[in-house]
């Protein structure tokens, strides 16, 4: 499988698009593939846009629906997964950073991850109706760009914590010379967007600040399943704070 498939690669994980390989993707391709990252989520920001554009006339309410079920659907609930597993391993590892790793990888949901669920959807479904009623579409291609951003730079700036699976392999072969010209480029290209683009991107970075030290005090690290919590605190943080 050559360099030129890794888009590909990246699409294919962080969407549910009919992305077809003709092989499975090695470790060393699919760390690679994080360079990628934030050109998918221009890309669904850029079908959320076209979306909103076509679903212009629908009442607020309606179109905030469609658009958050297309959203879910385009990620195929990746990141709400991980959201879920990380609020429940957060309340019940009491502190502790074993008790933590260990209830996250427990694949059942409790109701701590049920709540996080229904209120991260909930600001989410508020913001777009507010947004969407002042005919403003500049977050919906905002929200899910800096949210796949911060991705690649969390596996950049912070320890992987716990060994084994997809988040190990991102962790050991994460292309380091070539990322930080990747990021630097994609949070250039967002003041251009505008005052959205700038403050958007200010809270983006609040949020990974944040999040970042949060993990480093009970995990010494990240997951799989923090980072994508990341991505959906992320979303939802540059979403409502457009639409105030």
């Amino acid at each position: 499988m050559s360099n030129l498939q890794l888009p590909l690669i990246a699409l294919q994980f962080l969407t549910r698009l009919p992305v077809r390989l003709h092989r499975v993707p090695t470790p060393e391709q699919f760390g690679r593939a994080i360079l990628f990252y934030p050109l998918v989520g221009l890309l669904m920001g850029a079908a959320l846009c076209a979306l909103g554009v076509l679903l212009s006339d629908t009442h607020p309410l309606l179109q905030a629906a469609l658009l958050l079920t297309f959203w879910v659907g385009f990620s195929g609930a990746l990141h709400l997964d991980g959201l879920a597993d990380t609020a429940d391993a957060w309340v019940g590892g009491l502190g502790d950073r074993e008790r933590t790793l260990a209830i996250m990888k427990d694949p059942r949901s409790g109701p701590i991850a049920v709540v996080a669920l229904v209120l991260i959807l909930l600001l989410k479904f508020a913001a777009l109706v507010a947004l969407l009623s002042s005919e403003n579409l500049w977050p919906l291609l905002l929200a899910p760009w800096l949210a796949r951003v911060a991705l690649p730079l969390l596996f950049y700036s912070t320890p992987y914590a716990r060994p084994g699976g997809l988040g190990q392999a991102l962790a050991d072969h994460l292309p380091r010379r070539a990322l930080p010209w990747v990021l630097a480029a994609n949070a250039a290209l967002m003041p251009l967007t505008g005052l959205s683009g700038a403050l958007a991107l200010v809270v983006a970075l609040v949020v990974f600040i944040w999040w970042r030290s949060c993990l480093m005090t009970r995990l010494d690290g990240t997951t799989g399943d923090t980072a994508g919590a990341l991505v959906e605190l992320t979303e939802c943080a540059v979403l409502v704070a457009l639409a105030i």
